[in-house]
């Protein structure tokens, strides 16, 4: 099942101004990372349970430049925790849901990570993460 609330994405322009902007609300960066599989540059802004993820395009065609010309900046995606991917990939096609993935790929610090299509709810692209896992099996989350 879908677990707690991971973090909300954020598109951006330029990583470097944004962080500007949120230093002055007083929130700093637990770390920033380039994900080449997501041609995006992040950083994830703690706000207690759940971070605010800043994407920055890596591309001037890639997903998140064609987002913010389309649209602009601002929300990009809401993204929940979840246990298995895959089994829950599996349950939410076989709910009806539509997926942008067909399976996981690698995201930020490790994780596993799928997309489920804006149509489908309402709007709203969801990502779901999975976290890596462990020696003794158990996922890490930050």
């Amino acid at each position: 099942m879908i677990g707690p609330a991971h973090h909300v994405g954020v598109a951006v322009k330029s990583l470097q101004e944004a962080l500007e902007g949120y230093r002055r609300l007083g929130l700093e960066p637990d770390f920033t990372e380039e994900v080449p599989s997501q041609g995006v540059r992040v950083a994830f802004l703690r706000t207690g349970g759940v971070h605010v993820e800043l994407l920055e395009s890596l591309q001037a065609d890639g997903t998140i430049a064609r987002f913010i010309e389309r649209r602009g900046e601002g929300l990009h995606h809401l993204a929940f925790a979840c246990e298995d991917i895959r089994k829950e990939m599996t349950r939410l096609r076989q709910g009806g849901f539509e997926l942008v993935d067909a399976e996981p790929h690698p995201g930020s610090k490790g994780r596993l990570v799928a997309f489920v299509h804006p149509r489908s709810l309402h709007g709203v692209l969801l990502e779901l993460v999975e976290e890596p896992r462990t020696r003794s099996g158990r996922t890490q989350r930050d």
